[in-house]
């Protein structure tokens, strides 16, 4: 977290134009104007915007937009300007207080209350680091190391210890601010959980998610076969759909609806060759009836991984599936993993990223949010709020400019 400046304190006007005052012990002027807009001082500290919360609740009550002042780094601290950060559904969980892992109200930035920052992923530039940093430096493209470093902000100051370097070479801020979540999460869920070989069939639901098109593509360059459930659109828009999916990778797309209908076993029996080619794996983000659907298919001893519940509707597993085909139904949450595993962290983002620089790994679709030091707060509350609304175009994500 950024320490608090220990010569200046800055205060500021909701649009960032004006210093209401500048509080200081010095002899001389502190702070100057620069491009007419921002103000900074003459000894090195940089100002900085976050959205900050001081309770859960719905984002559009709690979230605010928040100017403060970063002093000069030293020690292993290092001052950082976001690139990009994604606005995943768990970051706006994480608002709303129903995920897991609560956040850190602090005062530290200078709110009114102790506050948090949301936000988990991001693609951050050095802008300076202090002399006791020895991994990274001015001009490192850098992400978070662990959860919770709170990233929907233009700067923030942190210890070297907290962020990972990644070799900028060949990338978009967009792609290295999305890497560690969905892509991380399709990696490990096929290969930890049950040994797939080539030839193989997984199933999954939310399949044109960011997860979902990550297992799809991972699956295809390693052989294995699909059954990718989507959410039924009409029409053309289907058709699109599908044909998408289809030029990722997958082998089979079918709608959510044709999974619980009667007769889908026979189906799966008919692309797996009367069932001799079991499917081994499911990826389950939606859970409920439409989850327990796909679990039906699986062949005897198969998974079932578990990283989402978008329908917020208990699984019912019937004592038929353990006893009988002894089917397994287990959970996968990235975040933890990342934060026991680090290192195996590091090496599972560093092959995606290669991936993606050799051109074998499709980004997700996106949508930019422009984040500037103009921007108003109401602009940014839109884009979170749409984060949680029916079809969207693509994954939001903030695209800071001029800062």
């Amino acid at each position: 977290m950024a320490p608090k400046p220990g010569l200046l304190t800055f205060s500021f006007s909701s649009t960032g134009r004006r210093a209401s005052h500048c509080t200081r012990r010095l002899s001389r002027p502190a702070c100057l104007p620069l491009n007419g807009r921002r103000y900074i001082s003459a000894y090195g500290y940089t100002q900085a915007k976050a959205l900050v919360y001081p309770k859960h609740g719905s984002p559009t009550d709690v979230l605010n937009l928040h100017t403060h002042s970063i002093s000069p780094p030293h020690s292993k601290l290092l001052t950082l300007r976001t690139l990009a950060a994604p606005l995943n559904p768990a970051d706006i969980n994480q608002i709303q207080g129903t995920y897991p892992t609560a956040p850190t109200f602090t005062s530290d930035l200078g709110t009114p209350q102790p506050s948090a920052v949301p936000g988990n992923e991001a693609c951050f530039e050095v802008l300076s680091a202090g002399s006791g940093c020895r991994d990274v430096g001015k001009g490192d493209w850098v992400i978070p190391r662990r959860t919770g470093l709170g990233s929907w902000r233009t700067h923030l100051q942190v210890d070297e210890d907290l962020v990972m370097r990644v070799d900028r070479e060949g990338l978009t801020a967009e792609q290295v601010a999305t890497v560690s979540v969905n892509p991380v999460t399709a990696y490990r869920m096929l290969k930890d959980f049950t040994p797939l070989k080539e030839g193989d069939w997984f199933i999954q639901n939310g399949a044109n998610s960011g997860v979902g098109r990550a297992a799809v593509q991972l699956g295809k360059m390693w052989g294995y076969k699909s059954i990718c459930v989507v959410r039924k659109r009409e029409g053309a828009e289907g058709e699109a759909l599908k044909k998408e999916m289809q030029d990722l990778g997958a082998t089979v797309v079918v709608s959510d609806e044709e999974v619980v209908e009667k007769g889908f076993g026979e189906k799966v029996k008919e692309w797996t060759s009367g069932g001799r080619e079991p499917v081994n794996l499911g990826l389950n983000c939606v859970g409920g009836d439409a989850g327990m659907a796909m679990a039906k298919v699986l062949g005897a001893g198969g998974t079932m991984v578990t990283y989402g519940a978008m329908s917020k509707s208990p699984m019912r597993v019937g004592a038929g599936m353990l006893i009988f085909k002894d089917l397994r139904f287990v959970g996968f949450w990235v975040s933890k993993w990342g934060d026991r595993l680090p290192e195996e962290k590091k090496r599972t983002i560093d092959e995606v990223l290669g991936l993606i620089r050799e051109r074998k790994f499709k980004d997700v679709p996106m949508v930019e949010v422009p984040w500037s030091w103009e921007t108003k707060k109401e602009d940014l509350l839109d884009a979170v709020q749409g984060t949680l609304e029916g079809y969207r175009k693509g994954k939001g994500v903030f695209k800071f400019g001029d800062t």
